[in-house]
């Protein structure tokens, strides 16, 4: 009996201390529940908080973007306009560069150039010289009588020093049609005319421009033909056999 007592008297102290504990767990309980909350809280504001800062990063730099797009399409705009600009000032340049070797090739259409003629030998009269000059070169029965020169000079270049090579002498022929005699007569006795046991030579007097295009063409046309006699003899040799 006594025995069954005691564990009786145990299990009301262990209720009793359970009951008595009851208010201490539950304020236990909503301190840890106020504790959480507040961290809840907390973390909320901070994570709001950093939410707002990337929202507001994010919308300037759609704004910056917005912005930059839009001088884009305006700087595109302005480039288009500019090399449409620039299109139509490289066709009028062209058109001003043709008309310019124009009119300076037909105000060289009188001239000729001499090469090979050693300095200085024209002394303080060039015309008289060079005009009594070419008909020597070219013989009286070509030109009858010294033709009429406009000018002569040398080239607009400095002299060059003795053992170099001599500066070409640029001529004015009066008419042309004497001009053209000269140049025709020159073209049949290339490389076979001397002065003073040297060689020289009278060319027509082009522009650089023109030379420059002359020039192109001898290559074009030299490689043309080059082309065409090696597929002509290319076929000769398929019909021999």
């Amino acid at each position: 009996m006594a025995s069954k007592t005691s564990k009786k008297e145990k299990r009301d102290e262990a209720a009793a201390t359970a009951v008595a504990s009851m208010p201490f767990l539950v304020k236990l309980l909503e301190d840890h529940r106020d504790a959480l909350s507040k961290e809840f809280k907390s973390a909320m504001t901070s994570l709001e908080a950093k939410l707002d800062f990337v929202q507001e990063t994010v919308t300037y730099h759609g704004n910056r973007l917005t912005s930059l797009e839009a001088n884009a399409n305006q700087l595109s705009d302005k480039m288009e306009e500019l090399e449409a600009k620039c299109a139509a000032m490289e066709g009028s340049y062209n058109k001003l560069k043709a008309k310019a070797i124009d009119l300076e090739s037909r105000s060289r259409r009188n001239n000729i150039r001499i090469t090979g003629l050693p300095e200085s030998i024209e002394g303080a009269r060039p015309t008289d010289f060079f005009s009594r000059l070419l008909v020597e070169l070219l013989g009286d029965q070509v030109l009858t009588t010294a033709p009429e020169l406009d000018r002569a000079h040398r080239a607009l270049t400095a002299k060059p020093s003795p053992g170099s090579r001599p500066r070409a002498v640029t001529a004015r022929i009066h008419h042309f049609r004497t001009k053209e005699l000269i140049i025709q007569e020159a073209r049949k006795r290339r490389g076979k005319q001397f002065f003073q046991g040297k060689p020289v030579a009278i060319f027509e007097d082009y522009c650089p421009e023109i030379v420059e295009q002359r020039a192109a063409y001898r290559e074009d046309a030299a490689s043309f033909l080059e082309t065409l006699q090696g597929n002509m003899s290319e076929s000769s040799t398929r019909e021999e056999q």
